[in-house]
């Protein structure tokens, strides 16, 4: 669970209107950046939506400091104005901050975040950066290439090659560390005849990933997210494979 400040607690005014979608209808999970200062407070960019854009609320679902701290703008299933044509589909998540502003932190709880919502919704989700969806440099280049390297813990470019680059992977990941984690998965003898190592973790890879763990041992049925033991066994099957 995500240790999220609520809008009671940061001072939120309250919504000119709203409405709500289902967890069915979220697919895309759409990561921003303020372009303001990381002192920027969540107050001031709710007053600058209400009163200047003319919106009913904050646009975004949720925000992230530079400390990694969470923020309930206009939560989880309500539909937000971060993304215009992906209000519906995307939650919006947006760190305070300018590029290159992003710490570790702030990465780590942005993924956590992301992590929360497939748990919510029991089904992956496509995570982007707001240039993916709209003609614009929203998240800047440091965060969309994190997003787009599988977004990793620590707020790294997953380049590490070893376990630590496959935990904490998911179904619906795209980017580098979805493609070393293939490139092993095949090295390891779990071919992806289809796809191969196309960066995007679907439903190929996820089976390669519950063989791969089989084959060590493993009495769990998932292969749709890499654990520290899971990717402890895949490695293991690789070396075996390659030896």
């Amino acid at each position: 669970m995500v240790d999220i400040v609520s809008r009671s607690e940061w001072g939120a005014r309250s919504p000119r209107g709203s409405d709500t979608t289902t967890w069915s209808s979220r697919t895309e999970y759409i990561v921003h950046y303020s372009e303001g200062p990381t002192d920027q407070s969540v107050k001031s960019i709710q007053d600058f939506h209400m009163d200047s854009n003319g919106w009913s609320d904050i646009g975004y679902n949720f925000l992230v400091d530079v400390e990694g701290t969470a923020y309930e703008g206009r939560g989880w299933l309500v539909i937000g104005a971060h993304a215009t044509g992906h209000n519906t589909s995307g939650i919006g998540v947006c760190f305070i901050g300018r590029d290159g502003d992003a710490t570790s932190a702030a990465k780590d709880t942005i993924r956590a975040l992301y992590d929360e919502a497939v748990r919510k919704k029991g089904g992956s989700l496509s995570a982007k950066g707001h240039r993916d969806v709209g003609s614009t440099s929203c998240p800047g280049d440091d965060l969309h290439s994190w997003v787009h390297n599988g977004m990793p813990a620590g707020g790294g470019s997953g380049s590490g090659n070893g376990e630590d680059d496959m935990v904490g992977l998911r179904k619906g990941d795209t980017g580098e560390r979805v493609k070393y984690l293939q490139v092993i998965l095949m090295k390891a003898g779990f071919d992806l005849p289809e796809y191969g190592a196309d960066g995007h973790y679907g439903d190929e890879t996820e089976k390669a990933v519950l063989a791969a763990r089989k084959s060590q041992g493993s009495e769990q049925d998932f292969g749709d997210r890499i654990t520290g033991w899971a990717a402890a066994q895949i490695m293991t099957a690789y070396v075996k494979n390659v030896a």
